[in-house]
């Protein structure tokens, strides 16, 4: 083994070097923000190759292509030969099903679909069972078809045995039916690739050997954000030998909502018995101001493993937190914020603005065009979702997987090409009644005696074009684009459009670009391939830090990035933490806003802003906010601020008297108390968030509804008999 130093160039605090050197046997490295995670993880499989492991045997999954990309990189850069193979859990899995595809029940060359198709899928699904859009929403439909039954690995049968009620019953059939359309089009959705995989290694115990035999060490990152087909995946590589390594931060677990279950980091040493535990607590990213909030605050947190930030930086400015009369008084305040910086040299490249919902960067974004500021909103799959892009994508599609039914209905007559709705349904009847694709059909018109002559001529084609291009499917993928776009029409359609034509024709060149550039660092180019990378594609691998703009993004979309100045928007009760878990029952939820709001902290490296509004414009309506209890939570180590140029009828800062006062006031209204309002009537006090002046009350009327009140305004009495 060569020296343990000879290829790191920079110095390792005891706890990251354990970490890297630690070889054989369950590890799990809990990593605080800003502790040089991805670090580790690249140097850890360097020493693993330098220790004797051959590269082909090591495994390195993450969560985002961005994230795996640079791992591949930053490993590159240590001299490690080529072998390892670091992808997301997404790409391996749609690897180990295209090889294993027989033994999984699907053909190899399926579709993956996006949410767009899948949306398309459920509506049609729900139409099929014949039931009301209005009490089965496909939307909901859909949501809870992924999370609540694909994400936990509940499968179609397993569900229709569960169900028990209408509404159980109904979403059994739609599960069904939606099933089914996937698989008429050989198509997945990203769930699919999960519970498909997993499905296959709990099954198929060959393939479960084989493969945990090929990645002799596993090394999973964001192991916080796993959700249960995950897990199920990750225990079934290391099966065979235990050497799995899994980095995270359960403090900064924030997907729940899409099935991840912070229990599974939680849970690791019950899972592995012998496991080796090491805290990475040194932060290399933000000022000691900034680490006393975010300790402060996530320390009220119970599911958590106990940590503590430690700055490595010198002390830097105080974090601010300011309050603004409404939410265009916000924006603008930030505008000047913004402006100042600039005039400091700072680039706008180093600062972000964070808020809780897309909704609102409206304000925001309308306040940076009138100040002339440069911005982007980290949103990247929008580009995938442009009628252009998609329709050159369509085309693609259909040449690597002809039942994609999806794909050729939005070409057939794209650009217009003659094929009417008449024709397509009446292909479509005569592929149903022969239990064939719809292109199948397309290619056997002469046995369609429906359809007129010239309608057949049309058709032959259409399909004999596309036939052409299935050609040149083999070779690389960017000539076989610019072939595409010009030979379907679609080129000279788009000319003559004007300036909307003009944009549209620069999107699909980009395309055209990202497709040379993928073919140069391919290792293998194959339009299959890159067609999966397209389809994986999420909000933060879009970020593009060199543009010389401010970044506007959700707290979501911040995840893994970082910024020298942050802003951090609408922190007020309702946005955040977010409405739906302002009630009682939703310890969890509460958790995992809390968890959002210390990532979006964690994000600054000098400087933190954090702003709410005390009118904010919701559903038309102007309504008095209530500060969210977050702040309450921050500790000392912050500035409070008003707007100097606004007027304000109270004050930020209470006096001695007035907390003693709200105090008194407080402590008429515990948890159980009865009570009456003058508009909702009796209800009985569910939850108490002791704020001072800002406290909130959560009452349970007898209406059935329960409401969040700010107790200063609510006017409640006490119903004591």
């Amino acid at each position: 083994m060569k020296s343990q130093s000879s290829k790191f160039k920079i110095p390792l605090t005891a706890s990251q070097r354990k970490a890297i050197f630690h070889v054989e046997g369950p590890l799990l490295v809990i990593a605080g923000p800003g502790s040089g995670k991805t670090c580790v993880i690249t140097y850890r499989i360097a020493a693993l190759i330098d220790s004797g492991v051959s590269p082909h045997s090591i495994c390195a999954i993450t969560f985002t292509n961005k994230a795996a990309e640079e791992m591949r990189q930053r490993t590159s850069a240590l001299d490690t030969p080529p072998g390892p193979h670091i992808s997301t859990f997404h790409s391996l899995c749609v690897r180990i099903l295209r090889r294993y595809s027989e033994k999984a029940g699907i053909k190899p060359n399926f579709s993956i679909y996006d949410p767009s198709d899948q949306s398309r899928c459920i509506k049609q699904a729900v139409k099929d069972c014949e039931l009301d859009t209005t009490n089965f929403p496909p939307a909901r439909m859909l949501d809870a078809i992924s999370t609540r039954l694909k994400n936990n690995l509940i499968d179609v049968d397993a569900f229709t045995t569960q169900a028990d009620d209408y509404f159980t019953k109904n979403l059994a059939r739609i599960y069904d039916r939606y099933q089914h359309i996937l698989s008429e089009h050989n198509a997945l959705d990203f769930d699919d690739l999960l519970a498909k995989t997993a499905f296959l290694l709990r099954d198929c115990r060959d393939v479960c050997t084989e493969l945990s035999n090929r990645f002799k060490f596993l090394l999973i990152d964001e192991y916080q954000d796993t959700n249960r087909a995950q897990y199920i995946i990750a225990k079934a590589l290391a099966s065979e030998h235990s050497n799995i390594c899994a980095t995270g931060d359960p403090d900064q677990s924030i997907y729940r909502w899409r099935g991840a279950d912070i229990r599974n980091i939680l849970a690791f040493e019950n899972d592995w018995s012998d496991a080796t535990v090491i805290k990475l607590e040194e932060n290399f990213r933000s000022t000691p101001n900034i680490l006393e909030v975010a300790d402060s605050l996530i320390a009220v947190n119970k599911s958590r493993k106990q940590k503590k930030l430690i700055p490595t930086r010198p002390p830097g400015q105080d974090v601010v937190v300011s309050v603004f009369e409404d939410e265009k008084d916000e924006a603008q305040g930030i505008v000047r914020q913004v402006k100042q910086l600039a005039d400091q040299d700072v680039s706008l490249n180093d600062i972000a603005v964070f808020y809780r919902v897309n909704s609102q960067s409206r304000v925001l974004e309308e306040a940076f065009i009138r100040n002339k500021i440069l911005y982007q909103i980290v949103r990247g799959v929008e580009f995938y979702r442009r009628k252009e892009i998609r329709d050159m994508l369509g085309y693609l599609k259909i040449l690597v997987n002809p039942d994609d039914e999806i794909a050729l209905l939005r070409i057939i007559n794209t650009p217009a090409r003659g094929i009417g709705k008449t024709t397509i349904d009446r292909v479509g009847a005569h592929a149903a009644q022969n239990n064939i694709s719809l292109f199948e059909a397309l290619k056997k018109t002469k046995h369609i005696e429906s359809l007129s002559e010239a309608a057949k001529a049309k058709l032959a084609v259409f399909v004999s074009m596309i036939e052409n291009f299935k050609k040149d499917v083999a070779g690389q993928v960017m000539p076989l684009a610019q072939r595409v776009f010009v030979e379907s029409g679609l080129e000279n359609s788009l000319q003559g459009q004007g300036d909307e034509g003009q944009n549209a024709l620069e999107n699909v060149n980009e395309l055209i670009n990202a497709a040379a550039q993928y073919d140069q660092y391919a290792e293998q180019p194959s339009l299959l391939d890159y067609l999966q990378q397209i389809s994986l594609f999420s909000d933060t691998d879009a970020y593009d830090s060199s543009g010389g703009s401010v970044a506007l993004m959700t707290l979501h979309a911040a995840k893994g990035l970082e910024f020298e100045n942050v802003f951090i928007v609408g922190v007020e009760h309702g946005l955040l933490p977010h409405e739906r878990s302002n009630t009682h029952e939703n310890q969890d939820e509460l958790e995992e806003e809390r968890r959002l709001f210390f990532v979006g902290i964690t994000r600054a490296k000098a400087q933190l802003h954090i702003s709410h509004a005390r009118y904010r414009t919701i559903r038309g309506q102007q309504l008095r906010t209530i500060p969210s209890q977050f702040l309450y939570e921050l500790g000392p180590a912050f500035t409070e601020q008003t707007d100097e140029d606004q007027d304000f009828d109270d004050n930020t800062n209470l006096t001695e008297t007035q907390n003693s006062q709200f105090d008194i006031i407080n402590s008429q209204f515990k948890k159980g108390q009865r009570v009456h309002h003058k508009t909702f009537g009796r209800g009985i006090v569910k939850n108490f968030v002791d704020m001072g002046e800002n406290s909130i009350v959560e009452v349970e009327f007898s209406s059935g509804r329960t409401k969040s009140l700010m107790l200063k305004y609510a006017r409640l009495s006490r119903v004591d008999k």
